[in-house]
């Protein structure tokens, strides 16, 4: 045989080799790493879903924890509504109390000088009347002398004696 021929059959020697090996390699390949390959993508695709699964729960719970946030706001709101309607009733309660209360003590003030102006009216009538008193007991100890006051007290007692009759 010719050294061409030899040379032929060592390459296609080893171009079937080649085919036969890459033929075993896929074989092994699907048969024992094929598997865990899977393995691996089914616990990848699980955790991908898993985590999907966690987002979306995640999600539905940012929309609940939102729908509370409007609710506390618009509560908020209502309470703040409420407290201004509430303060300023206070407020005009608390004014009309004391617009009462000082009407009250404007009257009863008006009261009390109303009352104070009598006594003071009495008082210096009663000063006055004693003065006038005392002006007219000199007065008269001046103009009465002792013969004048005999008569005088002598027409007193006949006016009693008369009166008794």
């Amino acid at each position: 045989m010719s050294q061409a021929t030899y040379d032929a059959v060592a390459l296609y020697s080893q171009i079937g080799w080649a085919v036969v090996f890459m033929i075993a390699l896929v074989w092994a390949s699907k048969k024992f790493a094929g598997p865990a390959v899977m393995a691996a993508q089914e616990a990848t695709n699980r955790r991908i879903a898993e985590a999907e699964r966690h987002r979306d729960e995640a999600k539905a719970a940012l929309d609940v924890l939102q729908l509370e946030i409007d609710g506390a706001a618009r509560d908020a709101a209502a309470i703040r509504a409420r407290s201004v309607d509430f303060a300023m009733h206070e407020r005009e309660t608390a004014l009309a109390e004391a617009r009462e209360a000082g009407e009250r003590a404007l009257r009863n003030a008006a009261g009390e000088l109303d009352r104070a102006r009598a006594a003071a009216r009495e008082a210096l009538r009663t000063e006055l009347l004693e003065k006038a008193l005392d002006l007219a007991k000199t007065d008269a100890r001046a103009r009465i002398d002792a013969g004048y006051g005999e008569k005088l007290v002598a027409d007193f007692v006949s006016s009693i004696a008369k009166g008794s009759n």
